[in-house]
Parts: structure tokens; sequence; C-alpha cells
């Protein structure tokens, strides 16, 4: 592997900001010092920028294989890694499911030969293959997933002697999505009816919220839980959506909890207003809800309630969001557009870069006990995103790098740019160009 020496970088990790030389040799990370003279194989000037380490996005949907339209690995992680996002945890709702060893064996065959950032992928959980799940070996799997509510694809887990056993038995972080299935039922009959019975009434987006409301989300969070005190498993929700389920969390160090949350960037920066000028395109599940749920959520991202940030990345093509409401799938891409949106906060003061890089960066890298990711260390895999927070950029379908070649986002302008990713030693992206001649690595686990 190529040298490469970073001078002059302003090092934002463990909660400062430092001017620091960086010199990365065989993929790591060698030194860090005020002053760095030696010869490297690629010098990186980067004076007036900042340096992070590589964002890890512990919840995104790449589709493949079997949903190829959308997306695939390559596609996906590419448009990751234009984003300063490093390493990724996939999740398994794909076709066909990734619910026996060999089908997610077969993805990370894929993510080797394709993923030009780190990658894992979840084992999923369906009512009958508990065997299977705890085949999985937690040195070389991020996880398992649960869908605790039905959302992209059919991998509903609704059988509570599995959920026991699952709980009771599982070694390994358990993530969960968690919406009761039979409250989103009754309310999706009451919204049908009345269109049926009601000429001038159509079901949009903007009723989501109210299908899938705070009430599911709370009811199916909460018997997470109490399954996860019961056994003293090691529980993670994904996309916690509204006030009412913060209650059930802590406010603590991510090293403290045996239970911990994550917050999306699309509940923080949307709320139901949104849907009137963006419908389908921001239709995900969990739903998008009111201001005061958004205005929550981030409260509790920066009091420590909410542990990780991370998108849930779920391209669907632009004509299957414009299908009508209930023909429209649910999700959003913006694995390339997150830290971003993250950056848009900072510039109005509501959060420190400090605080941006540790739910980005070292608390993914916590949770899940990676091995040697998520810091600026000696001796770590060297995985850094170059940031130019002053420059501004718009967004629209010529820098898109989505398969699906779509943004809720498009004509926003935006302030702070990645100027260049650094995947495991590999300069990976720099100013819209990917160098594909090294691929990213798998993911490995120290719990």
């Amino acid at each position: 592997m190529k040298t490469i020496l970073i001078r002059n970088a302003h090092l934002i990790n463990e909660g400062k900001i430092e001017q620091k030389d960086l010199f990365i040799r065989n993929g790591r990370i060698e030194r860090i010092d005020n002053q760095i003279n030696t010869n490297a194989a690629i010098e990186y000037d980067a004076t007036g920028k900042h340096v992070i380490p590589g964002i890890i996005d512990d919840q995104v949907h790449f589709r493949e294989p079997g949903l190829t339209h959308k997306a695939t690995i390559q596609s996906e992680a590419r448009a990751a890694v234009a984003g300063g996002v490093t390493s990724f945890m996939e999740m398994p709702n794909v076709n066909p499911p990734s619910v026996t060893q060999p089908l997610l064996e077969a993805k990370y065959q894929i993510g080797a030969k394709t993923a030009l950032a780190n990658y894992s992928f979840f084992m999923g959980v369906t009512n009958d293959n508990l065997d299977e799940v705890l085949r999985t070996n937690p040195r070389q799997v991020c996880g398992v997933k649960v869908f605790m509510g039905s959302s992209t694809g059919n991998m509903l887990v609704d059988n509570e002697k599995t959920l026991e056993n699952l709980f009771a038995k599982c070694p390994m972080l358990i993530a969960t999505h968690c919406e009761d299935e039979a409250t989103i039922r009754e309310n999706t009959q009451i919204f049908k009816q009345r269109e049926q019975t009601n000429g001038d009434f159509k079901v949009t987006a903007e009723h989501h919220p109210v299908i899938r409301n705070a009430a599911s989300c709370l009811k199916s969070a909460q018997m997470a839980i109490e399954l996860a005190q019961k056994h003293n498993t090691r529980l993670h929700i994904l996309h916690i959506s509204t006030q009412d389920e913060l209650k059930l969390f802590k406010s603590a160090p991510i090293s403290e909890k045996r239970i911990t949350a994550e917050v999306c960037v699309h509940h923080l920066y949307y709320n139901a207003d949104s849907y009137a000028q963006l419908g389908n395109l921001i239709k995900c599940n969990p739903a998008i809800k009111g201001k005061e749920h958004q205005t929550a959520l981030f409260k509790a991202l920066l009091n420590n309630q909410l542990d990780i940030i991370a998108t849930d990345h779920a391209p669907h093509t632009w004509a299957e969001k414009a299908q009508p409401y209930w023909n429209a799938p649910s999700g959003l891409p913006l694995v390339q557009h997150g830290l971003l949106l993250m950056l848009s906060f900072y510039h109005q003061g509501m959060i420190s870069m400090e605080k941006i890089v540790e739910k980005m960066c070292h608390a993914p890298a916590e949770c899940f006990k990676i091995e040697k990711r998520g810091y600026i260390r000696e001796g770590y895999w060297a995985d850094l995103a170059i940031l130019d927070l002053q420059k501004t950029q718009v967004i629209h379908k010529k820098n898109i790098a989505y398969q699906c070649g779509w943004s809720p986002l498009e004509g926003e302008t935006m302030q702070g740019k990645v100027e260049a990713t650094i995947v495991s030693g590999h300069l990976a992206y720099r100013n819209g160009i990917w160098d594909a001649s090294q691929m990213g690595q798998r993911l490995y686990f120290t719990n």
C-alpha cells in the first residue's frame, strides 16, 4: 500500500480540535505529530481543512441482491465514500433476504469485490430461523436485525415465542426496527375505509405519521426493552422518531449502556410540515413526525439519550416514489448527504463539530465494538474524511452519486464539502473522482 502524509490538518477527534500532521503506512495511521518530515507516495496539504475519522453508518439498505434496479452495493458504497462514510452496516431485507449463513456470506463476497467502503452485513431474523441466527460469528458480523414491525421487504417477526428465544439465546447485539404492527394495520384499515366511503378524501404522505403513529413506535420499543432487560441482551434500537420513546433511554455515556438508540438525519432535518412539499419523497418507516418530535430528538441527541446518528439510506426509483401513497415504497436516499445535513446544524450553531464526530464516528465504533476504527489514533486503520467547512454546494442531479439519481435535497445549497475520503489507507475519493483500484475491507468486532 502507498504511504500518505497529510499536513497541516485540523483534526477533530475525541472532543478536541488540534492542528497535526498524519502519516499513513500499510493502511494504518503510523504517526500523528505536530510536524512530520518524511517522504510519502501521496502528500496532501490540508491547510484550512478539517480531518475527521471516517463516518460509520450503522444502518443502510444497498438493495443487493435482488433489488438492483434500485441500487447495488457498488453504487451506494461509492455514494457513501463521496459523503465521507468509510464504513457501513447493511440490512438483510433484500431478495432473497439474508436469513441463512450461505445467503449472508454471499453478500460479503459481493462486498469484497465491489464495495469501495468498509462493510458489514446484518444477519436477518424471521419467525423460524433462530438456529441459523445463532450460528452467526460475532467477530465477523455486526449484529442481527429484527423487524418488529414490517417495513420494506417481508421480514416481520411477530411470534412472541421467537422473540423470547432470540433475546434469551443470542449473544450478539440485536438491532431492532420498532413499530407495532397491529396498531399500524388498524390505522391503515381506518384510512382505507375512510377513502372508500368519502369520495372527496384521498390518503397522501401527509397522513403517514398518523397511520404509523407515535403510539406504535412506543409500544414496540417498550416490548424490545423489556425483553432485553429480562435477558440482559445487548439491544440497539434503530431510528427513534418520537419524543414518546425518549423516556425509555437514559442520558449516559455509551460505554455505560446495554441498551442504545440511534436517530436518523431525516428525523432531525424534516418534520410533518415537510410532506406538503416533498410528499412520498420523504415517506419512510418509521414516519417523519411533527415538529415537537423533531425538537425533542435533537435535544436528546445532545444530552446523550440518543447515541448514534445514521442515515437509514433506502433508495427507490423515482418512478416507484411517484406512485400513489399506498403503492409508493418507504425510504429515502441519504448516505451521501448525511454529514452535510449535520453540517447545516453546525453552521446554525445547534451542534459542535466535536459532537458530530462523537455521534457519527466514535459512538458507532463503541456501540458495535468495531476493531481499530472510529478514531484518529496511531495503530488504527486510516479511515478519514477531509472537509472544507466553508465551501458551499448546490445539490443537483449531476453531483448525486446514488444509482436512483435523485435526492429530496435537490436544489438546496449546503455549506460544507467532503473534499477527500481515505478508506483503510486508500485515497478512495478526491474532488469528485473515485479511485476503485482498492476496495474497502470487512469490518471485525471485538465483542
